[in-house]
């Protein structure tokens, strides 16, 4: 592997599956680097996200545009033991996957049922491109066929019993479970990404991984064809979660 770097960890998530609460949560370890989606301008620049993602134009500016050469920082020395990617499975477009070989690869996800509701105040009438749930499952096909299966992880387990999936999490891994991955300080962290005003009010609002809650409202009837389109996806992936 290159660099001095002994464990580099990918977080493939869908939007909305409380992946930057992750993120938070890994920053708090003092062996730790974390990057908020370092993808999301490639992403942008290969789609056509950018005419109705919020912020769009600021994480052009701000990011870098070119996959490639995020993938070499991705690969580069990070002077941590322990670098935390949260990353985006859509975002994976007209790249070169093979540089997950050698790295820690965990796949998030969340039921669209509860999903959707929630993207979709951002992003009206999103679909599957956006919200990732068929590159979920190719990518977990991709990296199972190069040896190197990833973590199947769920957004439900997290918040029913943090500590108790966190630890789990960690020695699939292979590093030491650090209790202080349960608390954060409340506000926003320098590493997060210039679209974090637009989707990270509950994480500032938060010190820690809110309880779970079961989602109580109609579901909306015009997301039914997506959450349809989904589901089949998240339960395959459910069945392999940790």
């Amino acid at each position: 592997m290159k660099g001095s770097t002994s464990v580099r960890i990918n977080l493939w998530s869908g939007p909305r599956n409380i992946s930057t609460a992750l993120m938070y949560s890994f920053a708090q370890r003092n062996d730790t680097r974390v990057y908020d989606e370092p993808l999301y301008a490639h992403y942008l620049s290969n789609t056509n996200a950018d005419e109705y993602h919020p912020g769009a134009k600021e994480v052009l500016f701000d990011m870098e545009n070119d996959g490639s050469k995020v993938i070499k920082m991705i690969l580069g020395d990070h002077g941590k033991p322990v670098v935390f990617f949260k990353q985006m499975t859509h975002h994976l477009v007209n790249l070169d996957l093979s540089f997950m070989k050698n790295m820690v690869n965990i796949i998030l996800t969340r039921n669209p049922a509860e999903m959707l509701p929630s993207y979709a105040k951002e992003v009206p009438n999103p679909t599957m491109g956006d919200v990732g749930y068929r590159k979920h499952l190719e990518l977990l096909i991709y990296l199972e066929k190069i040896g190197n299966p990833p973590i199947i992880l769920t957004s439900e387990s997290v918040l029913k019993d943090p500590e108790v999936t966190l630890q789990r999490l960690c020695e699939k891994i292979g590093i030491q479970f650090d209790k202080k991955m349960l608390h954060w300080e409340k506000g926003g962290r320098v590493e997060d990404g210039v679209w974090a005003k637009y989707w990270y009010k509950n994480v500032h609002n938060s010190t820690g991984f809110m309880p779970y809650k079961r989602k109580t409202m109609p579901f909306p009837e015009n997301l039914e064809p997506l959450l349809d389109e989904c589901m089949p996806y998240y339960k395959k992936l459910v069945k392999l979660a940790i």
